[in-house]
């Protein structure tokens, strides 16, 4: 029998290798000759950092940047075992979480510390980045990321304009022809779990901006300035970004990494199972387990135990899951690929003591699981 083991993080808990190591324990305890192979996800959200690079044998490492209203922190970013491919979460560089309510100002914030660590990457050696653009702070367009790599961004009397969303009001010319020249011999893969366009009523500053700090004033200010930003960036770029699944995510960052990048924009789970081979590791396996923290009815969204049955439903295997919680309606994962699904959790149990047990609990209710299997196979 031979058994793949690809869950994600349970967050807040356990890491995803950690996950994969407990669940290996339990199948273990029931079919002893079992071959067990451990591949742990992530969905291109929070976590996916950690999981690329525990999985490839890389490391975290840090360089100081700007946070989204100027200030210096120190932020983290991976650097995966292979040594060319860097992954960078641009909430760890421009993120909303990295500022109080009273610090958000979505009209002057930049993605000019993304680009900095961007910047670090290239001069460790990088070449492949992998980006994940959730849970931003700016509206930008990514054009702080830009004049960090060296484009210069100008108003009518040919200065530089400011950094922030409002500035790109006032854009009339873009020249990348002094970005890093190391950008074009790179390529970029954007995790972007939305289809939002740039502008408009379903944009990026209608439906983001309010969560950042925007006025319905502001809104109608900063929509304005992506709008011109897009035209710019047709005029001297080339590309056309207004209406472009995708290019409203992160305050239109996702435009910025088409425009500037040359990136591809695809869903996070999807970058993440092609980067970690999953589709290679399931020749000859027998059973799939996946996982996650809390499974209910947005696991369908294409959260990464979805991913993961997917795929091996292409290869005709049964998946089965684990979850620290099954909350509401959990069970329209049935109805995606997962065959089964079970809670770790044995008994009234508060969140702290489960999470102290993890390891533990995954243990025992991977066991329980296989028991289960093991019975159906003797009543054969």
């Amino acid at each position: 029998m031979k058994i793949l083991v690809a869950p994600q993080e349970f967050k807040g808990s356990i890491s995803a290798l950690s996950v994969a190591e407990a669940a290996k324990t339990g199948v273990i305890r029931v079919f002893p000759e079992a071959e067990v192979v451990l591949c742990p996800v992530a969905d291109g959200g929070d976590g996916t950092l950690e999981t690329l690079v525990e999985v490839s044998g890389g490391e975290v490492r840090t360089c100081d940047v700007q946070n989204p209203i100027g200030e210096i922190i120190t932020a983290e970013w991976g650097a995966m075992g292979d040594g060319v491919t860097a992954v960078i979460e641009m909430a760890r560089t421009s993120g909303l979480a990295l500022l109080s309510l009273d610090e958000r100002d979505p009209l002057n914030s930049s993605t000019f510390g993304l680009g900095q660590a961007i910047l670090e990457a290239l001069n460790e050696g990088f070449r492949n980045f992998i980006v994940g653009i959730g849970g931003s702070a700016t509206n930008d367009a990514g054009a702080g990321m830009a004049q960090a790599l060296g484009a210069t961004l100008l108003d009518a009397e040919g200065k530089s304009i400011p950094f922030g969303g409002a500035a790109l009001a006032n854009l009339r010319s873009i020249d990348i022809s002094k970005m890093d020249a190391r950008i074009e011999n790179s390529q970029f893969m954007v995790a972007c779990d939305v289809s939002n366009p740039l502008t408009g009523y379903e944009g990026a500053s209608a439906v983001y901006g309010p969560q950042k700090g925007a006025t319905p004033k502001m809104v109608t200010e900063l929509d304005g300035a992506l709008l011109n930003f897009a035209e710019i960036v047709r005029k001297d770029i080339g590309k056309d970004v207004s209406e472009i699944s995708g290019a409203g995510a992160a305050g239109g960052l996702g435009a910025g990494m088409l425009a500037f990048m040359g990136a591809e924009l695809k869903a996070g789970v999807d970058i993440v199972l092609e980067t970690v081979q999953l589709r290679e590791k399931l020749s000859d396996v027998d059973l799939v387990i996946t996982g996650e923290g809390g499974m209910d009815f947005q696991t369908v969204y294409n959260k990464a135990p979805i991913g993961v049955a997917r795929i091996a439903g292409e290869f005709n295997i049964p998946t089965i899951a684990i979850a620290g919680l099954l909350g509401q309606n959990f069970t329209v994962v049935h109805d995606h690929g997962i065959r089964a699904a079970t809670s770790i959790v044995d008994g009234p149990i508060s969140l702290e003591e489960s999470s102290e047990r993890a390891s533990e609990l995954i243990s025992n209710s991977v066991e329980e699981s296989l028991r289960f299997i093991s019975v159906g196979m003797d009543m054969r």
